[in-house]
C-alpha cells in the first residue's frame, strides 16, 4: 500500500534528507496526497469513471515522458482496464511532442505563435466517444493551453461530459503536470551533494 504518492515516486526514504525536507512543510505534503486521494480514489465516480480517470492519468503522465511516474499510471490502467492498455501507448506514442503550441489571435505577439502539433487521437473506435474527447482535450491542456477555448469546452460536452466531469478532467490534467515536475524537482534535489553549488 502507498502512503504517500509522490514519496513513492521519487524514491524518498523514511526519515532521509528529502524526507525530512518535505517534513518542513506538512500542510503542502497533506494536501498533495489529498489532491490524489480525491481524484483516484473518490467519493463518487458517478461524472468521471475510475477507469477514465486512470486511463487520462496513463495518456497524460505518458505525454510528459517522465518514465517513473508515466509506469505508475500505466500500471494503474493496466491492472483496472487492460483492454485499454495498448491503445493508450498507441496514443500516447502518436501526441508525443514537446510545445508549449498556439497561435495568438492579437497581431502583437503574433511573433510568440507557434502552430505545432494538433493531436487528433488515432484509436477513438477503442477509447470510445468521451475517451476520446478527454484525451483530445488533455493534450490542448498540456501543449495548447492559451487555445482552451469554450468552443474546446463544447466538444468535451458533445462527447458527453458534464460540467462537474470536465472541471474534473481539467484538475487530473493539472494535478499529473505538477505532480511530475514536483517529482523531478525532489529526484534533483535527491541527487544534488549536500553543500553544492551547482
Amino acid at each position: 500500500m502507498i502512503i504517500d504518492v509522490i514519496d513513492h515516486l521519487a524514491d524518498i526514504a523514511q526519515d532521509s534528507p528529502l524526507d525530512r525536507l518535505r517534513d518542513r512543510r506538512p500542510d503542502t505534503r497533506e494536501q498533495a496526497q489529498r489532491s490524489y486521494d480525491a481524484l483516484f480514489a473518490p467519493d463518487s465516480d458517478d461524472e468521471v469513471t475510475l477507469v477514465e480517470r486512470d486511463a487520462v492519468a496513463a495518456f497524460v503522465a505518458g505525454l510528459h515522458a517522465d518514465a517513473t511516474v508515466a509506469a505508475f499510471y500505466a500500471d494503474r490502467l493496466t491492472q483496472l482496464a487492460p483492454h485499454l492498455a495498448e491503445p493508450v501507448r498507441a496514443e500516447i506514442a502518436a501526441g508525443r511532442t514537446t510545445g508549449p503550441y498556439g497561435v495568438h489571435p492579437d497581431a502583437a505577439p503574433a511573433g510568440e505563435s507557434d502552430e505545432g502539433m494538433r493531436y487528433q487521437a488515432r484509436h477513438a473506435d477503442l477509447l470510445g466517444v468521451r475517451l476520446t474527447a478527454a484525451f483530445e482535450h488533455a493534450h490542448l491542456l498540456v501543449f495548447r493551453p492559451r487555445e482552451a477555448s469554450r468552443k474546446a469546452l463544447t466538444a468535451l460536452a458533445d462527447a458527453g461530459w458534464s460540467t462537474t466531469g470536465i472541471v474534473t478532467l481539467a484538475q487530473l490534467v493539472a494535478f499529473l503536470s505538477f505532480q511530475v515536475r514536483l517529482v523531478a524537482g525532489l529526484r534533483v534535489l535527491g541527487a544534488t551533494p549536500k553543500g553544492s553549488t551547482s
